[in-house]
């Protein structure tokens, strides 16, 4: 498969999707070639003259439901781009590309699943909903994975859509200037990273330890595993259990 890895993103808001892909380390990588990105508005997929795509739920209750037509059509598109036959929207057959619905309601993404994703070079498509969620027929009827960016609920699909974007493609080779960046920190062991210092040496009385100043590689690895793993103690200590 293409060397370039691609993320595709379904969504009402595309403005504020595409400032933060064309920005800092995501925009960097699309410039050396290494990820393409693709957002479709969902809007241009509505219905009727004002391309409508949400509507009441059906048995009563707040807010508005996203209408199936538009998700499908859609899904159909961005499937289509991809070089998927239509086919492949049937459940039972496997697709050359992960389909993802951030939803409180799915499994938690880790740092584990960062990895995982880095190393399928399958393109991801991510749906993101908003109101008060997707017609349930589209994930019955298509072969979508529900996963969540933790215990709390956003508004949209948008921010948990861009944090796993972003967690996937540090991850990538070339992507950060150095290789050895994500084997070192938070959740890549069993640890959070150590406390990082730059300058001034003294800020507001504060001084940096003495150990990082003195140029002892051994010492400043074992001062740094040590305040690791009394942070990680401190604030989650189920990591090391």
């Amino acid at each position: 498969m293409d060397s370039c890895r691609t993320f595709v993103v379904i969504t009402l808001f595309p403005e504020p999707v595409l400032g933060v892909l064309n920005s800092s380390i995501l925009k960097k990588a699309q410039d050396k070639g290494l990820v393409r990105f693709i957002v479709l508005n969902l809007r241009d997929f509505g219905n009727g003259r004002y391309r409508s795509t949400d509507d009441y739920p059906y048995g009563g209750g707040g807010g508005m439901i996203l209408r199936p037509e538009p998700v499908f059509r859609a899904l159909q598109f961005a499937q289509t781009l991809l070089g998927v036959p239509p086919e492949g929207t049937q459940k039972q057959v496997p697709l050359p590309l992960r389909i993802v619905y951030p939803t409180p309601q799915g499994q938690v993404f880790h740092q584990k699943d960062a990895w995982a994703w880095s190393l399928d070079p399958r393109p991801i498509l991510f749906l993101a909903g908003h109101y008060e969620g997707i017609d349930e027929r589209i994930l019955q009827g298509n072969p979508i994975e529900e996963w969540s960016a933790g215990d709390y609920v956003l508004t949209g699909g948008e921010l948990p859509a861009l944090s796993m974007i972003d967690a996937v493609v540090r991850l990538l080779p070339g992507v950060l200037s150095d290789p050895q960046a994500p084997q070192k920190e938070t959740f890549s062991g069993e640890m959070f990273d150590y406390p990082q210092y730059t300058r001034p040496p003294v800020f507001e009385g504060m001084e940096v330890p003495e150990v990082l100043l003195s140029g002892d590689h051994a010492r400043i690895v074992q001062f740094r595993r040590e305040k690791a793993r009394e942070k990680t103690l401190r604030v989650r200590p189920e990591l090391l259990e």
